[in-house]
């Protein structure tokens, strides 16, 4: 600890034995420093602030109506590009400050300085905004700082109705090419269901279950025609062993027969033919054929009855009729049936020989209804996007989403920014002295001497035997009383000195 002290010490000693010179490096960077702080060119800050106000009533009342553009991501957007080459050139234009500069390279270097000065501060989440510019001149830092205010309420929402005229546009063209490729596929779907009438999916049910419901009915009636026949031929065995006439006692009277029954109920079968059938087809004239045959048995029976004695007149047997009358219906129940499993027969058949283009019409059909049906879907969401364009573009340009809000207009105060005369005038005598110690020690270092009996031990590594007192004569301590006056007068003159100019510039200069 005590070497530390002593070698430090002993650097203090070489330092102020060049005490002189030290004084005449800090005078001298003191009055440089001083004249170059009195040239220095004032620099005037201009000022504004202005605060974004994203919170519009709108917002809430158009959710869902208008598309709603992030004005924080745009006000954020804008700041960080108010300093861009185009911005710069607009303002350049507003002040005149294009004239300046003839050549590239002067424009150029003008950019660059006003890049350099521009100054954007404040925050996105309380949307307050400061700009500053410095120049020599006010009123040109004035007017920049106007023209960067204007740039920055104005630009902010062109390019959101810019946005909105190009998506109103394209959306458009797009509505267009939609609607001719549905009115081409309407056209398309059309003739398909014009070429496969009868054969498309949900005309009559499904192909496979027509299929299944025409087998069922066809089995149904072969079975019933089974049955019909059966019993044809029950009643036609019964007939065989019944008499056709039997002998009545009494006449009787061709009212009375039992032809009119049987002529009766091939009527109703006959009717209920043609209730389904036309005149033209077999069984109707099958019908009517046994019905005539009938009629004229009935007519020779009236004239047998008529040529004959009341003892031998010959009367039909009622079970014999009845059985005559039941052969009628089931042969007209056959024949019915008949009809039937052919119609359905013939149905199957024109099913089974669809079996192999019904799917592919039903595919068909699926994939144009399918297309036709995305075209649609997209159609109206572009229609509904169109609307909402529309919407949002007439709040853009009716209403002010954004208001922007001058808290500060443009000023610039009477006191210049730049420099601060005071601090530089403070650090130029300090940096001064600063410079006189620093040069006054490497010397020291450089030319080092010996100032003390430790110093001559460790040089010589001999034992120090005695040491011998300096005896100061007349002359030498005036020379050096002297040395200390002129250093003490060039200390005070130097505090002086700087008193002077910081009582200049903290009250004459700042009062003129």
């Amino acid at each position: 600890m005590n070497e530390g002290f002593e070698q430090v010490l002993g650097y203090v000693r070489g330092i102020w034995r060049r005490r002189l010179m030290v004084l005449g490096i800090a005078w001298f960077i003191s009055i440089v420093g001083w004249v170059w702080v009195y040239l220095l060119e004032n620099q005037y800050q201009a000022q504004a602030r202005v605060y974004v106000d994203t919170q519009s009533l709108l917002r809430p009342l158009l959710s869902g109506l208008a598309v709603q553009p992030n004005v924080g991501q745009q006000v954020s957007m804008m700041t960080r590009t108010l300093m861009s080459r185009p911005n710069l050139e607009k303002v350049a234009r507003m002040t005149d400050l294009d004239l300046r500069a003839k050549t590239t390279k002067q424009q150029e270097e003008l950019y660059r300085e006003m890049e350099s000065r521009i100054s954007l501060a404040g925050t996105d989440r309380e949307n307050l905004y400061t700009i500053t510019y410095q120049h020599s001149n006010p009123d040109l830092a004035k007017r920049i700082v106007q023209s960067l205010l204007t740039i920055f309420t104005e630009s902010s929402l062109g390019g959101t109705r810019k946005d909105l005229s190009t998506s109103q546009r394209f959306i458009d063209d797009q509505l267009k090419g939609y609607e001719a490729k549905l009115l081409e596929k309407e056209k398309a779907l059309e003739d398909f269901k014009r070429r496969n009438v009868g054969s498309l999916p949900g005309q009559g049910g499904d192909y496979y279950a027509k299929v299944g419901e025409v087998n069922a009915a066809l089995e149904q009636a072969r079975f019933e025609l089974e049955e019909a026949v059966n019993r044809k031929k029950q009643l036609e065995a019964q007939l065989q062993d019944q008499e056709e006439t039997v002998t009545a006692p009494t006449p009787v009277t061709p009212t009375t027969t039992a032809l009119d029954g049987r002529i009766a109920a091939l009527q109703s079968q006959l009717d209920n033919l043609r209730l389904r059938y036309t005149d033209m087809h077999p069984e109707i004239a099958r019908t009517k054929q046994l019905i005539a045959r009938i009629e004229e048995q009935k007519r020779q029976e009236e004239q047998q009855v008529k040529g004959q004695s009341p003892a031998a007149i010959k009367a039909q047997n009622p079970i014999y009729q009845q059985l005559t009358i039941a052969i009628a219906e089931a042969d007209a129940n056959a024949a019915s049936l008949r009809a039937r499993v052919a119609q359905l027969q013939g149905k199957r058949n024109g099913l089974m020989q669809a079996v192999d283009r019904i799917p592919q019409i039903e595919a068909e059909y699926t994939q144009l209804t399918r297309d036709y049906g995305v075209l649609r879907d997209n159609y109206t969401q572009l229609l509904n996007r169109r609307e909402t364009a529309s919407i949002s573009s007439e709040v853009e340009s009716k209403t002010d989403t954004v208001e922007f809000r001058v808290v500060d207009p443009p000023r610039v105060p009477n006191t210049p920014a730049w420099p601060n005369r005071p601090l530089f005038v403070s650090l130029v005598p300090l940096g001064g002295l600063g410079a006189g110690i620093a040069i006054a020690f490497l010397l020291g270092q450089l030319r080092p001497s010996v100032e003390s009996r430790k110093q001559i031990r460790e040089l010589t590594e001999y034992p120090l035997l005695g040491m011998v007192t300096r005896v100061e004569t007349e002359a030498v301590r005036h020379r050096n009383r002297r040395l200390s006056l002129v250093f003490a007068t060039l200390v005070v003159a130097l505090a002086g000195a700087y008193l002077v100019q910081m009582i200049y510039y903290l009250f004459v200069s700042q009062a003129a």
